[in-house]
């Protein structure tokens, strides 16, 4: 029985190898090792086993060449990434939503890019929540 992927819960750990993955494709154990960031002291094995476990949870699959084994995302990033922010957000938000929001633009480092891009997601949603007014 398939697990439902849009509830997949991944831990620290797991997301650092899933980042590494989305960044670089398909890869393998060694490849996944060799690309952790500066500080990480974890060992070969270690990675190993979140690869396995990332593979249990239907995070990645893998194809097996020879002795190895290339992994690769079964999930894409902004699905996570959506989810982990619901998940998030239900953990820490007991009523608005925009005190928080307003938190989290007020620590980012934001580009100019990104503000367009927030101001546009921003007036999508006013007019979309408009016009769901107008057929209530």
């Amino acid at each position: 029985m398939a697990k439902d992927k849009t509830t997949m819960a991944l831990s620290p750990a797991e997301w650092e190898i899933m980042k590494i993955i989305w960044e670089r494709g398909p890869s393998a154990a060694r490849d996944v090792y060799a690309a952790l960031p500066e500080g990480h002291q974890w060992a070969y094995k270690t990675v190993k086993t979140l690869l396995s476990r990332l593979v249990a949870k239907e995070a990645l699959d893998y194809d097996q060449i020879g002795n190895s084994y290339l992994y690769r995302s079964a999930v894409a990033q902004d699905q996570m990434t959506r989810q982990e922010v619901r998940s998030v957000f239900s953990r820490i938000v007991s009523g608005t939503v925009s005190p928080v929001i307003a938190h989290l633009i007020e620590e980012a480092d934001l580009s100019d890019k990104e503000i367009e891009q927030l101001r546009k997601t921003l007036a999508d949603k006013r007019s979309a929540t408009r016009k769901r007014r107008r057929r209530s």
